[in-house]
């Protein structure tokens, strides 16, 4: 199989919270990782293999900021490289297994999974809603046993609501309204305004108001695989096509997807909003209604990849809903090509000896 994930790229990790003092394994780009914090706090990542006969490292503890195998004792700092053999002094030079570069940034702790030279911090995509003090939301991950694509078709084509979500934020106003597309080497936007429309129950409830409301979704993609979804209503005809939402409400559908493997991924989602940011009830309840949307939609993924699996021999067909998800395969597919002229494919980035 052709792999589908761009390795010189930014990937979400695990939520800052969960990077401690313990031992945490994690499967990135067909890679175990092993991931840990430092005494001084900072997150570290290595490869969860041991440079001697390969047993995990997360089966073993840390000592200090080292950790040690939980086999034979060998000893590796941060850095990857070991610093102690059991009943021997020299070390063997190349006694190391590979760090990655690591950024914690927008409560989630990201690493860099292809060429460390190329690691450039500011390119990490941009979900600050997460982390600013307007905005407030709730967290949650999904290991969802699917292509990590299938999840950016899923985001970037809203149409679905309409039939999957009935009943909470889907109505025939989704599937009907048109909508436009733009993109950049690096960003695509599908941004539809469906107006003077009945609010679908779950946003109605949050916006507590009668009538008929002007309801947006602006879905924006930032490669590899984080999706934004500004998303909101407002009263019909106040001003919120042209930018004054005063009359409504606003929330951001906050999504990183990072593949484990060509057949499966982690989800990392929240849901943060911009109004009642004090009410942790609604907090609560939002997280709720949420999660149970996205369970609606492990469902269907679950059972996509597995008719994909069934039928080796079939291929998608395209219509006019997947604009926004054509654009986005065409600039992983990009990425893709780029790193393999670089020679980079995975398991082909060789750790450097120590020195």
């Amino acid at each position: 199989m052709t792999q589908s994930f761009p390795l010189n790229a930014w990937y979400a990790a695990c939520w800052d919270a969960e990077a401690t003092r313990n031992l945490l394994s994690r499967t990135i780009c067909g890679k175990k990782i092993v991931l840990y914090r430092r005494l001084d706090g900072h997150p570290v990542a290595l490869d969860d293999a041991c440079w001697h006969r390969l047993v995990p490292l997360s089966q073993g503890k840390l000592d200090g900021d080292n950790v040690i195998c939980g086999y034979h004792g060998l000893v590796f700092e941060p850095g990857g490289r070991c610093i102690h053999m059991p009943s021997q002094e020299m070390i063997n030079p190349s006694a190391c297994v590979r760090s990655y570069p690591v950024v914690v940034r927008h409560r989630l702790v990201w690493i860099w999974t292809g060429d460390p030279a190329l690691a450039d911090a500011s390119k990490v995509p941009d979900l600050h809603w997460q982390d600013d003090s307007n905005w407030v939301g709730d967290i949650e991950t999904l290991r969802l046993p699917c292509n990590y694509r299938l999840v950016l078709d899923n985001l970037m084509d809203l149409t679905h609501e309409t039939f999957v979500h009935a009943g909470s934020i889907g109505d025939a106003s989704v599937a009907e309204t048109p909508f436009s597309v733009t993109h950049s080497n690096d960003t695509v936007t599908v941004t539809r305004w469906m107006l003077n429309v009945d609010p679908p129950p779950f946003l109605k409830k949050q916006l507590g108001k009668p009538g008929n409301v002007d309801r947006w979704q602006i879905i924006t993609f930032q490669v590899p695989s984080s999706i934004v979804i500004d998303g909101g209503v407002a009263l019909a005809g106040t001003g919120a096509p042209e930018g004054d939402r005063s009359q409504g409400i606003n929330h951001m559908v906050v999504n990183t997807v990072t593949p484990e493997s060509e057949s499966s991924c982690l989800y990392f989602w929240s849901f943060p909003r911009n109004y009642r940011i004090q009410d942790e009830r609604l907090t609560k309840s939002q997280h709720q209604n949420v999660s149970a949307i996205f369970r609606q939609d492990e469902v269907v993924l679950t059972a996509q990849q597995k008719a994909i699996d069934e039928n080796p021999d079939k291929e998608f067909y395209n219509l006019n809903i997947d604009a926004g998800a054509m654009w986005v395969r065409r600039i992983l597919a990009a990425r893709v090509e780029q790193d393999s002229a670089r020679g980079l494919s995975k398991g082909t980035l060789q750790v450097a000896p120590a020195e």
